[in-house]
């Protein structure tokens, strides 16, 4: 295959002349796409994004005339290295994700590749229609990867594969020709057999492969009962389709001639999808889980078959592995509620039906079963809508697995494999027989009702004996599946990873039945070359090179508990959970919601920074424009923090790397300004009218774009008449409170000299809740610091505060700080305490546990007695609430709503993403637009559409100017609200 560098500009400028879409050959562009979910990492040539059917054409006889190779590629999630390869990526998701027709009677959609699963079924919902396959990526994944891997799910055992939901596909073959392909009769295959493109080519081999080896076929492929099955090119599907076959596959009916269900799984090998027509079925009612515990794991692969005989829609493993690592992250934490003792394992058994009565009934017959067998010994019900957070919980177990501290982790090796349900038992007692005799331990989860469990050895791939014994493990397991009649992948397809195992596998004559249909289709080997036929080594193109050194940097965080700055970064694994659109619900990436960039997703950036890293000299990471620019618009709004899996933290990240590229370039002045906010607004405290009328004059408007960077579009914080140290210690002059019970109130700029009165209204809460309130002797927390990557300044300001902060915690040991500005004093709890020398840090852990967002403070004390009988019996406004990104991605909005609720509020918590604003982002000239746009994807609409007469509480200081400016209306902080609703 040929560089781009071997190729004539003028070719390329040509074909980039001949597309709507585009064509980037930039280092950044490169870096993004090098690697998928797996192991592997290839410097692609580039990275094409057709908007349509042509565009795929053009790149295909481009490719083909240049001799490039062309890797499609969906959202990226590939598990074996399927979109990883030295050719030109071609992206289908960017532009190509239409819905293109939806027959509602005859219950079909026709979708472009790059669709993603979870907005198609919302387009649906309102019809009560669905499609079937549901992989636990459906906010991400994109239909383009679902057909190419033939993905399922969950609920395979109830909806099946995606095979069995094509009806007809749109893909552009290796001459470029675009063919529209729907079953066939086999007068219409006899026909189409005689086409002279490359489709009548590889249909003249197939014919030939199936009808002279059909025996071979019923031999080596996977046992009929094998539900999931994707492993290699599925002639047993055309074997077993008329006019071929007699022996349908999984006890089905002989389904006529579809290339459509063939070219499904076979990796865009053999063509590029640019359409699908996909069948539909009713959503289910309702629905009703049992979360069966067990002590061991055999246990629960003998209880599966029975639980299958109970005709469920999904019967699911998670083991005590996964269930540890939930202990640990921030977002699952909260939906462990179910789980009860110490289980080896819990099955998760769904039922659907259409009555509540029906789904009892079946849940108490399948516990009944289990207990007469003795299988289990704790069976929870979970009913909607808490069942969201069982398979929330199971969702995960790839992004917990692959966040695991250190350099060994669970990996992907032989996480797919598919045996028939009646031998799982046996085959999972000698799969644990070969990871003993490897000595590894290893992780069971997944599709238990399709004999299909997510296996998963602990190993460390850095390390050159482990490195081997993943080659071994492979083969060792693949050895033992062909035993059993099973597929060495059943969903995640064979990529880079599978791919030399399969002639292994199959034998040699399979694999030459493979290597024809592959030439026919595709005899310049254009298409995604290397998967299935013609297997690069198993072990080559890895992220890390097993054997050398992890890179170490110096830092100016500690990075320990994640065993340094550089492994830090490898926590991110491509799984991809950052690239869910603003419909699928969170906060992770705004940017990328708004921009849909890689680049701009959590996973890009991780990326490039990894790789920056991994330089002959890691140092000069810091000094990387793509990783400048990649980090750009990052908002810091520490969503990853919780949302991934694997608990990146991106805002952390930026900030170590933007301290270590000033080092190199210098601060920007308008970072120096952001930064200091504090130092800058005491002179303007001491005339605040005379600053407000300053402020918004033309000339001084004009000077602040040129000098910080400040956007026209914006209006500056105003800044209070009177500080909030000055009108408190007026307070505390005319004030009667006493009591032993005491709590530090901690203001933070924002609320010193712009919002004081926010600090009153906490004042006033607290007092009427019997507290006695003083002043938190520190004046700054770093935020601003930090936000703008001034690390070095924060951490001697941390110090600073913990200096303060030790007599008198040793002096007040049980006293609480609560703070008003949730990225404030939250700050406290989260990087004061990796930004301090060591010998501090035990104080800086003991602030973290003192410190409390104001609302958390008011709902802890409400559970023990306090701050009842102070509040107004007159009716209250409605409010609708959004949370500060901060305060969702380490507290959550409990706390706050439930304070609005103990004053009498009647609450709604907005669905809400990041406002955009992002503490000085949203002032940016240059980040402007992107914020205003980030505002519109849910906040904007939202506070729209609603009642006027419900007030709008916003906890975050930013929030409230990014609501007054986005949709000219005032919101308000809860102390504000709390107050207003005491008892006067």
């Amino acid at each position: 295959m040929s560089s781009i560098a071997e190729v004539n500009p003028a070719e390329i400028d040509a074909l980039v002349q001949n597309m709507d879409g585009e064509v980037h050959l930039d280092r950044m562009h490169r870096m993004l796409f090098s690697q998928d979910a797996s192991v592997y990492q290839e410097e692609p040539l580039g990275v094409a994004y057709p908007r349509t059917t042509s565009d795929v054409q053009a790149l295909v006889r481009f490719a083909e005339r240049m001799k490039i190779s062309l890797i499609p590629r969906g959202a990226g999630t590939s598990l074996a290295g399927q979109c990883v390869g030295p050719g030109l990526v071609v992206d289908l998701g960017r532009y190509m994700n239409q819905i293109i027709e939806l027959n509602v009677e005859e219950r079909w959609v026709r979708v472009q590749p790059g669709v993603i699963l979870d907005d198609l079924n919302r387009f649906l919902a309102p019809h009560e229609l669905f499609f079937g396959p549901d992989t636990s990526t459906s906010n991400r994944c994109m239909i383009g990867g679902m057909v190419g891997n033939n993905s399922c799910g969950s609920h395979s055992i109830y909806f099946g594969q995606t095979r069995a939901h094509l009806l007809e596909m749109g893909v552009v073959f290796s001459d470029g020709n675009f063919e529209s392909i729907t079953p066939w009769s086999e007068a219409e295959l006899a026909e189409k057999l005689t086409d002279q493109g490359r489709m009548g080519a590889g249909l003249r081999a197939l014919d030939t492969a199936v009808r002279e080896n059909a025996a071979l076929i019923r031999e080596r492929y996977p046992r009929p009962e094998v539900r999931r099955r994707n492993t290699g090119y599925p002639l047993d599907v055309i074997e077993a389709s008329k006019p071929y076959g007699n022996q349908p596959l999984m006890g089905g009916e002989s389904r006529a001639f579809s290339l459509a269900e063939f070219l499904c799984g076979t990796e865009g090998t053999l063509a590029i999808t640019t359409e699908v027509k996909l069948n539909l079925v009713p959503k289910p009612k309702k629905n009703i889980l049992v979360c069966v515990h067990f002590e061991t794991i055999r246990a629960s692969l003998e209880a599966t078959i029975l639980a299958v005989a109970h005709r469920p829609a999904a019967v699911e493993l998670m083991d005590r592995p996964i269930l540890e690592l939930t202990k640990h992250n921030l977002e699952q934490q909260r939906h462990r509620f179910f789980v009860e003792g110490d289980p080896e394992a819990i099955l998760v058994v769904e039922f659907y039906a259409d009555e509540d009565a029906e789904l009892e009934r079946k849940a108490g017959e399948l516990i009944e079963a289990f207990k007469q067998r003795g299988f289990g010994y704790s069976y929870p019900i979970v009913r909607a809508p808490k069942d969201k957070s069982v398979w929330a919980l199971r969702k995960a177990g790839l992004g917990l697995l692959m966040g695991t501290p250190g350099d060994t982790k669970p990996v992907t090796v032989v996480e797919d494999t598919a045996v028939a349900l009646d031998v799982l038992p046996d085959y999972i007692d000698e799969f644990r027989a070969i990871m003993d005799r490897h000595g590894n331990e290893c992780v069971y989860y997944a599709h238990a009702s399709v004999g299909e469990l997510h296996l998963r050895p602990q190993l460390n791939l850095k390390d050159a004996g482990d490195a081997q014994k993943f080659k071994e493990i492979a083969e060792d397991v693949a050895d033992l599946v062909k035993k059993y009649g099973g597929a060495i992948s059943g969903e995640h397809g064979d990529g880079r990873l599978r791919a030399p195992l399969l002639e292994r596998f199959y034998g040699p004559e399979i694999m030459a039945l493979h290597a024809e249909v592959k030439d026919a289709f595709d005899p310049q080997n254009i298409l995604n070359p290397k998967k299935i036929v013609d297997p690069a080594p198993m072990l080559q193109d890895w992220r890390v090179v097993p054997g050398e050194p992890t890179p170490e940097v110096d830092a100016y965080y500690d990075w320990s508990a994640d065993g340094g700055l550089v492994r830090a970064v490898e926590k991110c694994n491509g799984a991809g959970v950052c690239r869910k659109r603003a419909e699928a619900g969170g906060t992770m990436c705004p940017s990328y919601m708004a921009t849909l960039n890689e680049k701009d997703s959590t996973r890009g950036r991780s990326n490039v920074f990894r790789q920056a890293l991994y330089s002959p000299n890691p140092a000069d990471a810091f000094k990387s424009e793509e990783l400048h620019e990649a980090l750009d618009l990052c908002l810091s709004c520490k969503a990853c923090k919780s949302e991934c899996p694997a608990n990146v933290d991106m805002a952390r990240l930026k900030a170590e790397f933007t301290q270590h590229y000033y080092d190199h370039n210098g601060v920007p002045l308008s970072s120096r300004f952001f930064g200091h906010y504090r130092q800058a607004a005491i002179p303007a405290s001491w005339t605040p009218r005379l600053a407000n009328f300053i402020v918004k004059l033309a000339i001084v408007r004009w000077l602040l774009l040129k000098l910080f960077n400040i956007s026209p579009e914006r209006d500056l914080p105003q800044f209070a008449h009177k500080t909030f140290s000055q009108m408190f210690k007026a307070h505390q002059k005319a004030s009667s409170a006493t009591g032993d019970k005491v709590v530090w109130l901690y203001v933070d700029p924002f609320s010193e000299y712009n919002e004081p009165e926010i600090g009153m209204a906490a004042v006033r809460v607290l007092e009427a809740g019997g507290y006695r309130v003083e002043q938190l002797p520190v004046h700054d927390d770093g935020r601003t610091l930090l936000s703008k990557g001034l690390v070095r300044a924060a951490r001697e300001l941390t110090e600073r505060n913990l200096r303060t902060f030790k007599p008198l915690f040793e002096k007040y040991p049980e006293r609480k700080i609560v703070g008003l500005e949730p990225s404030s004093i939250l700050t406290f709890r989260d990087e004061s305490i990796d930004l301090c020398a060591p010998e501090w840090r035990p104080v800086a852990v003991e602030c973290g546990e003192r410190a409390r967002l104001f609302e958390e403070f008011v709902a802890e004390q409400n559970e023990v007695g306090e701050f009842k009988d102070i509040w107004t019996s007159a009716p209250l406004k409605p409010v609708l609430l959004h949370g500060h990104c901060h305060q969702k991605a380490l507290v959550g909005t409990a706390p706050t709503e439930a304070a609005l609720k103990i004053a009498g509020y009647e609450i709604e918590t907005l669905k809400t993403g990041c406002c955009g604003m992002a503490g000085s982002f949203g002032y940016e000239a240059n980040h402007y637009d992107l914020s205003m746009q980030i505002g519109e994807l849910t906040l904007f609409p939202l506070l729209r559409e609603a009642d006027e007469d419900a007030a709008i509480c916003a906890t975050g200081t930013s929030c409230r100017h990014q609501i007054r400016d986005g949709v000219s209306k005032e919101s308000e902080h809860a102390a504000v609200m709390l107050a207003r609703a005491l008892r006067r």
